[in-house]
């Protein structure tokens, strides 16, 4: 494997486990608000039908069709609001500017293991990556503070390495 020179020192320097935690804050402030704002159609149709449902005579079945309604529309909103964060991450990381909003107000990128621009299939999979993360009570991300490299173990999954730009 090809060792990651930085052009001014010579030597890499990886994100550590606080500089990748204040990005990450950073960018669930930003998805937050966008969230918000995408959730607002979703929190209407969810009152709207909880008020048909309260109005709906219980004789002919009909409240199962309200419940249904606000059913759909929570799952409808859980899956809008995940792929929203999935391609934020992953078309951010695989762009150009190889990070995220939070990422570049800290100089940091993404690369691969040669220092190398992302896929966007790659930038996917370290997303998903983070679920098996936080599965593990958070431990996949502490990893960042104690390996060589600064992986965490989404970034071990990709193959990825998070270096200050």
């Amino acid at each position: 494997m090809e060792v990651l020179e930085s052009e001014n020192t010579g030597q890499v320097k990886y994100a550590g486990f606080w500089l990748r935690f204040v990005a990450y804050l950073i960018d669930d402030i930003i998805l937050g608000a966008i969230g918000f704002v995408i959730s607002l159609p979703f929190i209407g149709a969810i009152i709207f039908s909880g008020i048909a449902l309260s109005e709906l005579d219980d004789g002919d079945g009909s409240k199962l069709f309200g419940i249904a309604g606000i059913i759909g529309s929570v799952l409808l909103l859980i899956i809008t609001i995940t792929a929203v964060g999935w391609l934020y991450f992953a078309l951010m990381e695989s762009s150009k500017q190889q990070a995220t909003l939070g990422k570049m107000a800290l100089s940091l990128k993404v690369t691969d293991m040669e220092g190398n621009k992302i896929s966007f299939a790659r930038a996917t999979g370290r997303y998903f990556g983070k679920i098996i993360s936080n599965m593990i009570f958070m431990i996949g991300y502490i990893m960042a503070g104690l390996t060589e490299k600064k992986q965490a173990l989404h970034d071990m999954i990709a193959g990825c390495l998070v270096i200050r730009a």
